[in-house]
């Protein structure tokens, strides 16, 4: 399985159930590790067979800034189910954390792994 990987992002977003996380925009580190449907982009060279990387973090850029989400949990659901769908990935790890939330704690978060369910069928 051949898998793209973008580590260390990070974005403002409005996330969280307390009033105040309702209007300051907070920190979050997002992880992803997506599964290429295929593996020709390696022995074709060729863009068209790639993923287009650019496009996901577009696509998740988007999500942060018009959708507010009371939990991580959720909002790692919602960009599972959009790298599934959209991009065509058999499978999908998003680790979302927030950034110095609680005194002493440098990031907490929530690592969800997910696969489509085309891919269940296969393997099944």
């Amino acid at each position: 399985m051949d898998i793209i990987f973008l580590h260390d992002y990070k974005a403002k977003t409005l996330i969280g159930i307390y009033p105040w996380e309702r209007i300051v925009p907070q920190t979050i580190q997002l992880d992803l590790e997506i599964a290429l449907p295929s593996s020709r982009a390696c022995q074709t060279d060729n863009f068209e067979d790639a993923l287009d990387y650019a496009q996901v973090v577009q696509r998740i850029n988007a999500i942060l800034s018009h959708h507010h989400f009371s939990l991580l949990e959720a909002l790692a659901e919602h960009i599972a189910q959009v790298i599934l769908s959209e991009f065509h990935a058999p499978w999908v790890k998003v680790s979302i954390a927030k950034l110095g939330i609680i005194r002493g704690v440098k990031k907490l978060g929530i690592r969800i792994e997910r696969e489509s369910k085309d891919q269940i069928k296969y393997i099944s």
